[in-house]
């Protein structure tokens, strides 16, 4: 897999951000070869399965005791994280967009961890100077509205609500902008002011708010939770039933 020098820096800049981060790439249009896969549903029911699988054996629980809904909710918090991290390091960093067709990624079925993600060697659009407010509307129509809907849609057929998938999205995002702010503080008001746009623009609009005291609180619950003896875990620090 190879990209041009460009290119090279700049995913070298945002896999130094941490393993959220980290993007490989490949000749768009290429079949992938062993261990990469395209993103079929196959491919999400298993990872699926085996978070089923992870979320009982933590709770000593069999995994028919863990709802598929529940693990479906938690995998797609995770690949969300795999998408939207590293797009939004690009932006800040770079002003550019990464918004591929997510039939164009490529994945290693890897658990326990971040999963491998490979992009489209053209994946990288914009880098010209332009206002945040332009940047987060490029990525709320194309990002947001575009990979991150076709993800929501095929994690949907696992009976997860939309307005759950959604409040995953956002979460994912506002992780990533914990870990970027951690690791390059001197990006910490561009970081905040482009979330915070991105954050009020749809599909987002409404996924999440700010308490009084600034902090960050999703409206929903990624019901990770449920996957406890007696669906009585512990809840996320920024989830909707949280006091």
């Amino acid at each position: 897999m190879t990209s041009s020098p460009t290119e090279s820096r700049v995913i070298e800049e945002i896999t130094a951000l941490g393993p959220f981060f980290a993007i490989q790439t490949h000749p768009p249009g290429t079949h992938p070869s062993e261990p990469w896969q395209s993103l079929s549903r196959p491919l999400l029911e298993a990872r699926v399965s085996d978070v089923r699988d992870r979320l009982a054996a933590g709770g000593g629980q069999p995994p028919a005791a863990v709802e598929t809904r529940v693990a479906a909710s938690v995998a797609h918090l995770g690949l969300a994280a795999r998408l939207v991290s590293p797009a939004l390091a690009a932006a800040v960093l770079h002003g550019l967009v990464l918004a591929p067709g997510l039939a164009d990624l490529r994945w290693q079925p890897t658990l326990g961890g971040p999963t491998p993600l490979s992009l489209p060697d053209d994946a990288f659009t914009g880098g010209e100077e332009g206002s945040l407010s332009q940047l987060a509307d490029e990525l709320s129509s194309r990002l947001l509205d575009g990979t991150l809907r076709q993800l929501a849609d095929a994690m949907a057929q696992f009976s997860v609500s939309r307005h759950i998938l959604w409040g995953n999205t956002a979460s994912a995002v506002n992780g990533a902008v914990t870990m970027i702010t951690a690791s390059r503080p001197e990006v910490t008001a561009r970081t905040r002011t482009l979330t915070a746009l991105l954050l009020e623009r749809p599909p987002l609009r409404g996924a999440s708010a700010r308490t009084p005291g600034g902090t960050y609180r999703r409206r929903s619950c990624c019901l990770i939770y449920r996957a406890a003896p007696g669906r009585k875990g512990a809840l996320c620090g920024d989830c909707a039933l949280s006091r």
